[in-house]
């Protein structure tokens, strides 16, 4: 008999805490049912093994980074959405770096879940640099620009890459404001 409580969901938000609080680390069933107090068999009940783990834990990260971005561009435009949206992707990976790493790659190939939750960051991206008429091929251009500016740098600071002694906030907000410039200039 199933734990009381004890489902797919509250199995792979588990296992996604337990990656924020050791990343770097592997994660097995195992370890993921000992935190629940139940034995690991018991998780096939709810997940379709470690690789149905995986793509639980895929959703459920990228998910949440589409939400975290999307409340924070609700009402602006332009510039500051633009700066919000980025603050929020920082804010995200920092506070989930054992998640993080699962946001970055596209959608698997046939998984429809996995491509609407990709669909969800990707039109906050859209809906954010419309505000300064980007739109079309431009808008996927000016897409991967921010990505690869914005997980740049937040690989690098969640690496411990920088180790200069200048201020990580100032560095920060400089690039996002050159960011901020190129989309504005686009």
């Amino acid at each position: 008999m199933p734990r009381a409580g004890l489902d797919g969901a509250v199995v792979v938000e588990r296992a996604g805490e337990l990656l924020d609080q050791r990343p770097g680390d592997s994660l097995s069933l195992a370890v993921v049912a000992d935190s629940l107090g139940v034995r690991a068999p018991s998780l096939y009940k709810h997940v379709d093994g470690l690789p149905g783990l995986h793509r639980g834990l895929v959703l459920l990260a990228k998910g949440a980074l589409a939400d975290a971005l999307r409340d924070a561009v609700v009402g602006r435009s332009g510039d500051d959405a633009v700066a919000a949206l980025a603050d929020a992707y920082r804010r995200w990976a920092l506070t989930h770096p054992g998640q993080y790493p699962l946001t970055v790659r596209a959608p698997r190939e046939g998984d429809a879940d996995d491509l609407a939750v990709s669909e969800r960051a990707t039109s906050v991206v859209y809906t954010a640099l419309g505000g300064y008429g980007i739109d079309g091929d431009d808008a996927v251009d000016a897409t991967r620009f921010l990505r690869a500016a914005l997980h740049g740098f937040v690989s690098l600071e969640t690496s411990g890459a920088f180790a200069l002694p200048v201020d990580l906030e100032r560095s920060w907000r400089r690039a996002v404001q050159h960011v901020v410039a190129a989309l504005a200039a686009w």
